[in-house]
């Protein structure tokens, strides 16, 4: 009888089990990586010995400011997809004001950009790569910026594992494969062939994967950083003022002027004024609610709204009743993507130059209410245009001929869905007194142009602006203007705290991304470890931001976890699939934990990204 009864209940617990399977639940289950937990402090970030130069700083006794500048510091300096004449941008909680705070570090235009000026040369946009790419270096003002307002290190300090690691670090095996791949396009400029080939005329020219990779001319230049800093507290200047001096010889100094030789000697328009004028502001970030949950992004500079415009019209669904990943789930958030795209593609740009971005209609509960009656349950639409948010703002649309006439004429309708994928890196740091700091930093990647001896990659940004006014009256290029970036730190609060600090790498794919791992936590309960592994969709129907700057309409990534029956009914509903290992650029991110006062670091599967935790 016994044994009668132990065959009943198992045979019930693999009936339980098979249609848990087939209704395509796969939460929670144990993860590849295990869960960060700490207690003191946290730093993760896009590589093993970056997030080991965040973990030194705490233990010199700083906060997660100071770790997550030696963290940005030690990714520029190895080429993790970025380097230091990139772009930083970042969310800061303040635990002195309760405050979460947005830093601006984006480069801008410079002199001579104009619209006419590109159009002139046979550029439908500014081109991805080369000198006419470059807006001015954004990374070490950002940098000295957080340190000076919010840290309480040194530069000296901060920067010690970057001069370390210029002096020389063992090249990573990604790093050394993207170099030889793009090695015709980095020989064209010859201090990017000077420092990148040290094999030339060998099988191999650029560094091997365990090399020692040295950087000459970029050590000089850190350490007159650090000089400069060290000679202002001499003189008996404050801490802020001593780091403000190490900003002033990047922006101002020798530096400067030899940045602005090497790219006008390799055709680049940067010069001393751009750099001079150039500024990095303390912002305010745009917030959302959901469900409670304050999910903060930053303005539309980048294309941060875009995640907090999907919220707002998610939180009027019955998310959790769809379920995981079910085709209707699957449809919903696509559709609900397209239209805060669409949004994003149209209406986002610089908001320190006119017109003003609409984005207090665009963040309006009631004009999320409107844009969700657009959804086709049944098919997905490949026509979705801007909306139009003027009203929720109590004003009359000034663009109305645009919108009628939307896509622009001459648009073409494929794309390379690779080039939705611009790599960068993230980091995230916190500590027991409450500082988070969240950071999505990019640009100058290989293939960079290393801007004279200063071993200073330039960045290629611009060719995130438009040409044309129909297209997006908000970012057309103008010298001193910033592009609208897709780069994308998020900071969530709960209660009054803070409950999530979250990025990922990637670029169109970012707000996609950190949107369904914030869903996957909030409505599906799994940790932060379980959404960083979490199954993703991608879409490619927005306007890529990157060259070529055209669309899918309908095509659509499945993660191969995603069952059968779920990618035949989303056939039927006009998508286009293509079934991948990985659909996800790598997430990082922390929960707080304050029933245990904790932390909870979690980090993608794939890629290098690592934490340290104490």
């Amino acid at each position: 009888m016994l044994t009668k009864d132990v065959g009943s209940k198992n045979k019930i617990i693999l009936l339980i089990i098979i249609l848990t399977i087939g209704a395509g639940s796969t939460y929670p289950q144990r993860t590849e990586k295990p869960i960060l937990h700490g207690r003191h402090w946290v730093a993760i970030t896009g590589k093993p010995i970056a997030a080991t130069a965040g973990a030194q700083m705490f233990l010199k006794g700083g906060n997660a400011v100071d770790a997550a500048c030696a963290m940005l510091g030690a990714v520029c300096t190895m080429w993790d997809v970025l380097s230091w004449g990139g772009e930083t941008q970042a969310l800061i909680y303040d635990p002195r004001t309760k405050k979460v705070i947005a830093i601006n570090g984006l480069g801008v235009a410079p002199t001579g950009a104009t619209a006419e000026f590109y159009k002139s040369k046979g550029f439908k946009y500014p081109p991805a790569t080369g000198p006419l790419s470059a807006v001015t270096p954004g990374t070490p003002g950002g940098l000295i910026t957080m340190l000076a307002e919010y840290g309480t290190l040194s530069l000296k300090d901060v920067l010690a594992p970057a001069v370390q690691m210029a002096e020389g670090y063992p090249m990573e095996q990604d790093t050394s494969n993207r170099i030889e791949k793009d090695k015709d396009a980095i020989k064209q400029w010859p201090y990017s062939k000077k420092i990148m080939f040290p094999h030339l005329g060998e099988k191999q020219e650029g560094p091997l994967a365990g090399e020692v990779f040295r950087q000459p001319d970029l050590l000089i230049t850190l350490r007159k950083l650090v000089q400069a800093e060290q000679d202002a507290l001499t003189k008996g200047k404050s801490r802020k003022e001593a780091l403000y001096a190490a900003y002033d010889r990047f922006y101002k100094g020798d530096i400067a002027q030899e940045f602005v030789r090497g790219s006008k000697e390799q055709g680049g328009l940067i010069t001393m004024e751009d750099l001079a004028k150039w500024r990095v502001y303390i912002e305010e970030p745009v917030m959302a609610t959901y469900k409670g949950i304050d999910v903060y992004k930053l303005n539309s500079w980048v294309q941060g709204p875009v995640m907090l415009q999907a919220l707002n019209m998610l939180e009027n669904l019955d998310l959790k009743a769809m379920g995981f990943n079910s085709a209707k789930y699957i449809h919903t958030l696509y559709q609900v993507m397209n239209l805060a795209f669409a949004d994003r593609d149209f209406y986002y740009g610089d908001p320190y130059f006119p017109p003003e971005e609409p984005m207090k209609g665009l963040l309006s509960k009631d004009y999320a209410k409107e844009r969700l009656k657009l959804i086709n349950g049944d098919r997905n639409d490949s026509n979705v245009k801007p909306g139009d948010p003027y009203p929720y703002e109590g004003k009359k649309n000034p663009f109305l001929k645009y919108l009628e006439k939307w896509p622009p004429v001459g648009e073409k309708k494929e794309a390379d869905p690779n080039s939705f994928w611009g790599g960068t890196t993230s980091i995230q740091a916190a500590d027991e007194q409450g500082w988070v700091v969240s950071v999505t930093p990019s640009g100058a990647w290989v293939p960079a142009v290393i801007a004279g001896n200063t071993g200073v990659g330039m960045s290629q940004r611009a060719q995130s602006f438009v040409l044309d006014e129909a297209e997006n009256p908000f970012n057309v290029i103008t010298p001193g203007k910033r592009p609208r970036a897709t780069l994308t730190p998020g900071l969530a609060m709960k209660d009054g705290k803070p409950y999530l600090s979250f990025a990922v790498q990637g670029g169109d794919t970012q707000d996609q991304n950190l949107l369904q791992f914030f869903l996957d936590i909030v409505e599906f309960g799994m940790n932060v470890q379980e959404a960083c592994e979490a199954p993703n969709i991608t879409s490619y129907q927005m306007r890529n931001s990157f060259d070529p700057h055209d669309t899918l309409p309908g095509k659509i990534d499945l993660q191969e976890k995603v069952p059968a029956g779920v990618r035949d009914k989303l056939k039927t509903m006009g998508y286009k699939i293509e079934v991948k290992k990985y659909t996800s650029g790598p997430i990082n991110a922390i929960f707080f934990d304050w029933k245990h006062g904790t932390f909870w670091g979690g980090s993608s599967n794939y890629g290098d990204d690592y934490g340290v935790v104490w």
